[in-house]
């Protein structure tokens, strides 16, 4: 491990604007990188990746194979840019502020400067720049990753007889919406990690709808649940019922009178005889 003065040709200055935005009433964080190099950019990519995969970062320019220097420029949210930096002419490699393991190249840097994080995690979210130095200039391919994590999806009915639809703990936030439509109400909650959690709340005043599907739409992958909505919702609103509830009472009223007249009479009856 070597380290390099402040005049070496692989000195990076970058600067972190951090701009945060209301989307949906949560608060998300994005990272707006700005590089005070003189360096043409060659290729930003966006990149979105899921959570605990394998991801290689190619560094792949003509200029490599003349390159004098290279180095990976980390920059993540609440920590200081890692430097991992190889310079050729007296072979010497360099990593400064690089604390991740998950963190490191394919191959020794002077064969192949693939940058590769495995697995990667919420807070590799951020922006990875491969610089090139050359005598006939520098040179910089940039990637913004965007790590997504799949959420959980639960569909239950509640007491209040309303169905409740639970995207848990998904990067970005995930979209519900229902088969029939309803009488819906949508709420996210941003948790510490950077996910959302999107609740949505639905009732049906149709007293026919007896089945209703929940579908999640989400950039991991698209899911749908449903549920039978429980007979006492539905059967409550029932004629039928109606009408054997009315038969019901009715016939208890007739019974409790037959019983009454029957007593009344046995208590005559023996009246006269004493």
């Amino acid at each position: 491990m070597h380290t390099w003065g402040s005049t070496s040709t692989l000195a990076v200055l970058i600067s972190i604007i951090i701009m945060v935005s209301d989307n949906n009433s949560c608060l998300v964080t994005q990272q707006k990188i700005q590089s005070h190099l003189k360096l043409p950019l060659d290729v930003t990519v966006s990149w979105s990746v899921l959570v605990n995969t394998k991801v290689m970062l190619p560094c792949h320019h003509p200029a490599l194979l003349k390159a004098d220097s290279m180095a990976w420029v980390i920059i993540l949210r609440d920590k200081p840019p890692c430097t991992r930096a190889y310079r050729r002419d007296k072979n010497e490699t360099l990593e400064q502020n690089c604390t991740d393991n998950r963190i490191t190249w394919t191959f020794r840097p002077e064969q192949n400067f693939t940058l590769q994080i495995d697995p990667v995690a919420i807070t590799h979210d951020g922006y990875y720049g491969c610089q090139i130095v050359t005598t006939d200039g520098n040179f910089l391919l940039g990637y913004h990753l965007q790590v997504s994590v799949a959420p959980e999806v639960i569909l239950f009915q509640s007491k209040n007889e309303t169905v409740v639809c639970k995207a848990i703990a998904g990067k970005p936030a995930a979209q519900i919406s229902w088969t029939p439509e309803g009488d819906c109400v949508t709420e996210q909650e941003c948790l510490d990690n950077g996910t959302v959690t999107v609740q949505s709340t639905c009732h049906w005043a149709d007293s026919n709808v007896s089945t209703v599907f929940c579908s999640v739409s989400h950039w991991t992958g698209n899911k749908s649940q449903s549920i039978e909505l429980s007979q006492g919702v539905r059967t409550l609103k029932s004629p039928m019922l109606n009408l054997l509830i009315i038969l019901y009472v009715k016939f208890s009223i007739f019974l409790a009178i037959l019983v009454i007249r029957t007593f009344i009479c046995f208590q005559r009856i023996n009246g006269f005889r004493a």
